[in-house]
């Protein structure tokens, strides 16, 4: 498993350097929609916000945890580090989404996107 983590996440990371953001759309944006795809896998939100580097750190963060997390609970024989590492994960994650679903509903304050506009545009 370790031999594919690392080799995955230079990947990724490289991906996310060298990708254009095609995804950051003009339109108004839903921010519940990229507040979960940020708690799902952190930095997916970010990414989607047209905030490349900030989603690689937020990607990146996501990574080093539980691998920090669970190395030094191997090195120190602290079984609350393995009990902790989890909850450090999820509270990134939350805080990783909230961030991005604050970030998209700037963004449609900020350009004159209202709520009712989103739907109207998302049904027809």
């Amino acid at each position: 498993m370790g031999k594919i983590a690392m080799p995955l996440v230079i990947i990724l990371g490289a991906l996310a350097l060298f990708t254009p953001v095609a995804a950051a759309q003009e339109g108004p944006r839903d921010p519940v929609v990229y507040g979960l795809a940020s708690f799902l896998i952190p930095g997916l939100g970010q990414y989607l916000n047209g905030e490349p580097d900030k989603a690689l750190v937020h990607f990146l963060v996501a990574v080093a945890i539980p691998t920090v997390g669970y190395y030094m609970a191997v090195i120190t024989l602290n079984p609350f580090l393995a009990y902790v590492t989890p909850l450090a994960q999820l509270g990134w994650s939350i805080y990783s989404a909230l961030d991005a679903y604050n970030v998209a509903k700037e963004y449609n304050r900020a350009h004159g996107f209202s709520l009712l506009e989103f739907e109207f545009r998302l049904g027809s």
